[in-house]
């Protein structure tokens, strides 16, 4: 079996200025592009970001995976953060955001299959549009779709950090899934709220679109936000995806997959074309 995408792949990360221990943890390698972002005092969030990674880890060398493995993966890893042991200081115990893509086949198509918990981050470049892919579990987000802040206020809310779900850290709250048709040319980004709390999207997206290679636009995107402040842990995931299996032969089906694939994944996390006019 072979994967329905080709992809070059690069990865950065760094403490920051203002910590000294890396709290992210990521997986950079077909069919898994995946970052973990951990919370908690004494090395709590380093475990637990590096457990949710290493049970990921397992797919590695896969051509792509399904909803079924992600959902398995997701399950275990919140059950063995769940167990870690309370450390002093460590408050509702241990906890990691988790954000990213795995490559998906979808009866011979590319697709991204994105999963967020948290407030770390996915974005899709396509012709040259940057389009933030997930969205923050954060109570600032939760803020901006009540039409209680706006955007700009949210950059220096002081409540920015604070989420609403994860994996761990008491929290049960469900993963968003999106199914994304993929395309040659797309470039994926995954990093962590060091990256973002750092550079605004115009920055990202220039950086994106300025350097070719995605190891230089990973190191570039650290080294950013690094000059701005590196005030937390940043890492970031560039992923550009150079061939994709596609039915050619089906004009106008290109962003809807077939209904056995798409009744593993609930409605509101189907692309939106999908979402909004079902099948």
């Amino acid at each position: 079996m072979t994967s329905p995408m080709t992809v070059v792949y690069g990865a950065a990360t760094d403490p920051g200025l203002r910590r000294r221990i890396n709290e992210d943890s990521h997986i950079a390698e077909p069919p898994l592009f995946l970052v973990a972002d951990g919370m908690g005092g004494h090395h709590a969030g380093e475990v637990a970001s590096a457990t949710v990674i290493e049970e990921f880890s397992a797919f590695a060398g896969r051509p792509s995976l399904g909803i079924d493995d992600v959902r398995g993966a997701l399950a275990t890893a919140r059950r063995r953060v769940e167990a870690l042991p309370l450390g002093e200081g460590t408050g509702a115990g241990a906890g990691t955001t988790l954000t990213g893509v795995v490559i998906a086949d979808v009866h011979g198509e590319g697709y991204w299959l994105a999963i967020n918990l948290g407030d770390s981050r996915t974005y899709r470049l396509n012709d040259g549009e940057l389009e933030q892919v997930s969205v923050d579990h954060s109570v600032v987000q939760e803020l901006i779709d009540a039409g209680q802040l706006d955007p700009v206020a949210a950059a220096r809310d002081n409540r920015r950090n604070v989420i609403t779900r994860a994996i761990g850290a008491g929290s049960d709250g469900d993963a968003d899934y999106w199914l994304i048709p993929a395309e040659a040319g797309d470039r994926i980004l995954v990093c962590s709220d060091g990256l973002s709390s750092e550079l605004d999207d115009d920055t990202i997206r220039a950086i994106l679109l300025a350097e070719s290679d995605p190891q230089s636009a990973a190191t570039r995107l650290v080294h950013e936000a690094m000059l701005r402040g590196g005030r937390d842990n940043i890492t970031a995931l560039v992923v550009d995806a150079t061939t994709v299996s596609s039915r050619a032969n089906h004009p106008g089906d290109d962003t809807a997959p077939s209904m056995s694939f798409a009744d593993e994944i609930d409605g509101d996390t189907l692309p939106r074309a999908v979402a909004a006019g079902g099948f």
